[in-house]
């Protein structure tokens, strides 16, 4: 079964000196980069998701500004497996050329991981889900923000854990470690 690895919304805004910090970015960004090299020891499709607003009052992620880029320690090579998606909306395969893109490379398993997990991840996931990707999400290699609700702050983490639960309706949850022992051990 071949894979692709998704990595979704890993952008300078999410983490300390950006826009919009977010919850453990430093260990999720590790192992997303565990991740990354995995899937380039293999020469297996590498798709990196880039959220860019066009609206000029957009408060991160706007279009040619720093925060916007992917960071800097996961930044693609130039390859012909390593791949660059903008979107717009939470969901990565929301009119993008993701799918079409996944079609070419004749892709059956998805393994996600990234930024946010209440919202791009959450969507993400269940659209691969839909599309019978048969999706891998990599729970350590994901995160979020504290939310707040009905005047109530949710801790990052129980959030973060929340839509994990939640998530294992639509994909198998792993831990970087193993996906990775998982592999190593069948190879």
């Amino acid at each position: 079964m071949k894979q692709a690895l998704i990595i979704i919304d890993v952008q300078n805004d999410y983490f300390p000196d950006g826009k919009f910090a977010l919850a453990n970015t430093p260990v999720s960004l590790q192992n997303t980069l565990k991740l990354q090299s995995y899937f380039r020891s293999k020469q297996l499709p590498i798709f990196y998701i880039q959220h860019i607003k066009t609206d000029l009052n957009a408060n991160f992620f706007a279009k040619g500004t720093l925060g916007v880029e992917i960071h800097s320690q996961l930044l693609p090579i130039h390859h012909q497996y390593e791949y660059i998606i903008t979107k717009a909306f939470p969901n990565s395969f929301y009119q993008t050329d993701l799918q079409q893109e996944l079609q070419k490379e004749k892709i059956e398993q998805l393994v996600i991981c990234g930024m946010m997990s209440h919202m791009c991840i959450d969507s993400t996931t269940r659209q691969a889900c839909e599309f019978n990707y048969q999706p891998i999400l990599i729970h350590d290699a994901c995160t979020t923000c504290d939310l707040k609700f009905e005047g109530k702050i949710i801790p990052a983490q129980t959030v973060h854990n929340s839509f994990m639960s939640a998530l294992m309706n639509f994909a198998q949850i792993k831990s970087c470690y193993e996906f990775i022992q998982c592999k190593t051990n069948i190879a």
